[in-house]
């Protein structure tokens, strides 16, 4: 039997698995749909620059439609066909995100039994890519205002941080909260997360204030170039400072070594963020390096997220029903 029947033979079987896995979910399972959550959302953010690298953020000048007389691309005298395939591929892209996003959603209502905590995290996914849908439409109609942009990709961010709480929910029980480290490391972590985000928010405005607006016709913010990269740079020194001494602390404290290999990984993806953003400042910001800015900054997000579910724990609750008056009392 060749190769290719015996993937014909198999393909009924594994469309069944994936729709078990979707209807009839197991905890499994349904981490695997967060996961794959947490993937697409950030593949998403990464299209989305190319998008905005390729001057291509006007490729379709309308929205919902790609042109005035046409929800797919058409030979337009304004717009080359290469930028309208790249925003059309990635508008396309938010149907897979969709996808992924309501699969999640359902396996967690049909999970037996079902947990109220898990379905108001999935339940995230497919209401924030409508409103991710809609707020590009903004994007669009306002010829790609950079804080319309900038928005945008937050909101992705938000969006990876809810697949991730619900991958790291589904992975465990809701029981009260076990500390692994001392609270005052956890603690400490939180403030590392808050200062992830605002070193995300500072890209987001370097990002807006520099020369890869997308379009011709987008507008600029009116900040100083100069200025605004070094603020984003001290809040690097920030957040690598923090990381460091959480790394210190969970050594000196004996801290689980799960804790300890996800402050390394945060560590080193950090310092690989760093010598991606002086390499391109010094090369004028070339579309490549700023592309895998991107990608840094989205992995370098899931890192800091998951260095904070590690460093607790939750135990299953004994009876059906337990789990869904917990997450009414205990936090995440």
């Amino acid at each position: 039997m060749s190769v290719v029947s015996r993937t014909h033979d198999q393909s009924p079987a594994n469309a069944a698995r994936l729709l078990g896995s979707v209807w009839s979910p197991t905890p499994a399972s349904l981490r695997r749909w967060a996961f794959a959550a947490v993937v697409v959302n950030a593949l998403i953010t990464v299209t989305g620059a190319a998008v905005r690298l390729t001057g291509s953020g006007l490729g379709c000048p309308t929205w919902p439609q790609c042109t005035p007389d046409s929800f797919v691309p058409v030979p337009h005298d304004d717009h080359a066909p290469i930028n309208m395939a790249i925003e059309f591929g990635n508008r396309l892209v938010t149907f897979l995100v969709l996808a992924v996003a309501v699969a999640a959603f359902v396996a967690a209502w049909r999970l037996d039994p079902r947990r109220d905590s898990l379905v108001k995290l999935a339940a995230l996914q497919p209401l924030g890519v409508v409103l991710q849908a809609v707020w590009g439409g903004v994007v669009v109609h306002t010829l790609l205002n950079p804080v319309t942009v900038s928005v945008h990709f937050l909101l992705s961010i938000g969006m990876i941080a809810a697949a991730y709480a619900l991958y790291a929910r589904s992975g465990e029980g809701d029981g009260p909260v076990r500390l692994a480290v001392r609270r005052e490391i956890r603690a400490l972590s939180f403030v590392l997360v808050a200062a992830m985000f605002v070193l995300v928010v500072l890209g987001v405005v370097v990002t807006g204030t520099g020369p890869h607006s997308g379009d011709e016709l987008a507008t600029r913010f009116a900040f100083d170039i100069e200025t605004v990269t070094r603020l984003h740079s001290d809040a690097v020194w920030v957040t690598l400072g923090l990381t460091f001494a959480l790394l210190v602390a969970v050594h000196v404290t004996d801290a689980p070594a799960v804790v300890r290999r996800a402050l390394l990984v945060l560590l080193a993806l950090e310092l690989a963020q760093g010598v991606v953003g002086v390499v391109q400042y010094a090369l004028a910001v070339p579309a490549v390096l700023v592309e895998l800015h991107v990608l840094g900054a989205a992995l370098t997000w899931i890192a800091t997220l998951r260095v904070v579910f590690v460093m607790r724990e939750r135990a299953a609750v004994d009876g059906p029903r337990a789990g869904q008056d917990e997450v009414r009392s205990a936090a995440v």
